[in-house]
């Protein structure tokens, strides 16, 4: 039998990642995205905006006698518009591995662009910023929200952080919203638990799932639980970012939807230059490297900011 035929960059579009890698990744990046986990997805066009109903009211229906007439919804929905944003990436690969390992090439990118795909989405909808602190690519973000609880605020004996839990979902409830989930940044997982109360019984017990992969951590409040590294807004090797304190938004997720685009596009060039994070220009050309322009399209919307409510904490380094 005749060995099998290495696969060469060559053998790939340069302009448009394989259909069979690309389904993968977009799921990836979902289940790595808390805000893609806990909000609800819709049709993405790339070429034009995409008009969505979000609901800020459910219809009400009343009784009625026969041939009266018909009660009118008092119901409202708001029509947001979503817009498909670009996200990139660019990713220096020895041309010596690209051509003798292709397919770990891919393998490699399979690995890597959910996370940097899911880290910038949450980073932007959370934050509405962009990983480097601009303006980010959507009008709506979830940090925006007015309602805001400071963890530590009850005492022990008066619930202690369970009641600061139970503080912000009343925020929310009270202002006639269904609190349905939580987005929590990894740093509060210790404190919930080692929180305990007065006679030193762990409060938290079954808020965590261990061995699973994706940003969906468990429950809290009887409500889904995820985690995500861009709610405190200090990124993991990134040094651009800080701590802003913030450790989880809880809320009626209902309120937010997003959408995905139908193709990753990745350009390739052993020719071009790039400049570094500290600013240095590198030529592919000179250093034999090759390089990956990996792009996607999301989008994302939300309804009443005050939908949801945030914990804040004391940041890392204060």
């Amino acid at each position: 039998m005749a060995a099998t035929p290495p696969i060469k960059l060559s053998n790939v579009d340069a302009a448009l990642l394989p259909r069979i890698l690309t389904g993968p990744i977009f799921e990836k990046s979902v289940e790595q995205s808390a805000v893609m986990q806990l909000s609800k997805r819709i049709p993405l066009a790339i070429d034009a905006t995409t008009s969505i109903p979000v609901p800020l009211d459910v219809p009400t229906a009343d009784w009625v006698g026969e041939a009266q007439r018909k009660p009118i919804s008092s119901g409202a929905v708001a029509i947001k518009t979503m817009a498909a944003r670009k996200i990139a990436v660019l990713i220096p690969v020895s041309e010596e591995v690209a051509k003798t390992n292709a397919g770990g090439l891919w393998t490699q990118l399979q690995n890597d662009l959910p996370t940097a795909f899911a880290r910038a989405f949450d980073h932007a909808t959370i934050h509405g910023k962009t990983m480097r602190g601009a303006a980010g690519p959507f009008p709506d973000y979830l940090a925006r929200t007015t309602k805001s609880v400071t963890l530590g605020t009850a005492a022990q004996n008066k619930g202690g952080i369970y009641a600061d839990f139970v503080a912000g979902m009343e925020k929310v409830v009270d202002d006639d919203y269904d609190l349905t989930g939580f987005a929590a940044d990894h740093r509060l997982k210790p404190k919930m638990l080692l929180a305990t109360d007065v006679n030193g019984r762990p409060i938290f017990v079954d808020t965590l799932t261990p061995g699973t992969n994706t940003a969906m951590g468990g429950s809290l409040l009887g409500e889904p639980l995820a985690y995500s590294r861009a709610i405190s807004g200090k990124q993991r090797r990134q040094s651009s970012s800080v701590d802003t304190g913030l450790r989880m938004i809880g809320g009626d997720w209902s309120q937010t939807a997003y959408g995905v685009g139908m193709d990753i596009t990745v350009r390739i060039s052993n020719e071009a230059t790039y400049i570094d994070e500290e600013g240095a220009v590198h030529s592919a050309f000179q250093e034999n490297l090759v390089l990956l322009l990996a792009e996607a399209y999301y989008g994302y919307v939300q309804g009443d900011d005050d939908a949801f409510v945030k914990y804040v904490g004391t940041p890392t380094g204060s």
